[in-house]
């Protein structure tokens, strides 16, 4: 029985990547900040809590993650953990380039110095389409793999940074590791501060009656979306391959927020123009107006290619958000998130 660790397995990837790899056999375990209030409502939600062993460490700290190492002797190690939220790294960028660069760099030396490299154990990078912002586009009008990097935001370059460390640590140490640059992916477990979530959490709400505006900013901004589930499949499948190398995984079509909020009310039956307010404080700083991925080198290489259109993502998450707001009106219990503990007023 092959083992995985996986940091950042309270997340969407790393809950949706542990039920995966527990269905393929593998013995997961996963690594979790120490908190006042742990957060595993993903991991409970999939079924999955007594199904793996979770280990508190500190992808910031050396001796820590030595420790987690040592104490698992992973056959894989996949590095989801991240501060992963783009506007938020312009107001934590120290914070956000240690959690997300400074870690990769500990972890490659924590599996270099515990002869991981030598044992062939195989490590994944997560990194993003924030790496390339508005870079220069392929033949085709999309992001492939040969594109250069233009970060954009504290995120984005601390996401370059782990990309060329785990290059780096490839070549120099002849390390099985690989970097999936995965563009945008949703699903019901996605976290409430991403706009996808927002909308649809908000969409189930004013449906039934819980709310009744929705705060967003750039409505024509575009992004690659595709299905969690899926990609953390193209995760695995880059482990499994002879060769290390990197991999662009996305749908090569795009979508403006605004046929997002669309397609969310047009799924209960509502005219979205009624309920969303433009705010200018959610604009960023600086922001990436376009990002298509061509997977291209993943169907290729790994057989890899989407299958959930842009409309079926919307749906499922819009009737996770219905089914779950469902459940809490009738006072069923559900899966802990933490707007689902607010204190709300039913309208009369």
């Amino acid at each position: 029985m092959p083992k995985a660790l996986i940091t950042g397995i309270t997340g969407q990837d790393g809950a949706w990547l542990a039920k995966f790899l527990l269905d393929k056999g593998y013995e997961v375990y996963g690594v979790y900040r120490r908190l006042s209030t742990p957060n595993f409502w993903r991991l409970q939600a999939l079924g999955i809590m007594d199904k793996l062993t979770l280990i508190q460490g500190d992808i910031t700290d050396l001796s820590s993650m030595l420790r987690v190492i040592q104490q698992v002797e992973p056959d894989e190690v996949y590095h989801l953990a991240a501060q992963s939220h783009v506007g938020w790294s312009f107001d934590t960028p120290i914070d956000t380039i240690e959690t997300t660069g400074l870690s990769t760099a500990i972890i490659l030396e924590a599996l270099r110095l515990t002869k991981g490299h030598e044992k062939g154990v195989k490590f994944y990078f997560a990194g993003s389409s924030e790496m390339f912002g508005n870079t220069i586009l392929n033949h085709k009008g999309k992001i492939d793999e040969s594109c250069p990097f233009m970060p954009a935001s504290p995120y984005a370059a601390s996401k370059v940074l782990g990309y060329h460390l785990t290059r780096i640590y490839r070549e120099a140490y002849g390390m099985h590791a690989v970097v999936g640059m995965l563009f945008n992916h949703e699903s019901e477990l996605r976290g409430l501060e991403f706009v996808t979530r927002k909308i649809t959490n908000a969409v189930a709400k004013i449906k039934l009656g819980l709310q009744d505006k929705l705060h967003l900013g750039n409505l024509d901004a575009k992004r690659d979306w595709g299905y969690a589930p899926e990609y953390v499949e193209a995760m695995w499948l880059m482990l499994q391959s002879e060769k290390p190398d990197n991999y662009v995984i996305a749908t090569g079509e795009a979508h403006t927020v605004r046929e997002f909020a669309q397609l969310a009310f047009d799924e209960v039956g509502l005219n979205w123009e009624d309920h969303v307010v433009v705010d200018k404080s959610y604009y960023r700083p600086r922001d990436v107006a376009n990002l298509i991925g061509d997977y291209s080198k993943a169907e290729r290489e790994l057989g890899w290619r989407p299958r959930t259109t842009f409309k079926e993502l919307v749906r499922i998450m819009v009737r996770a958000d219905l089914e779950r707001w469902q459940k809490w009106l009738r006072g069923e219990p559900i899966p802990f998130d933490a707007p689902y503990a607010e204190p709300l007023k039913v309208k009369k």
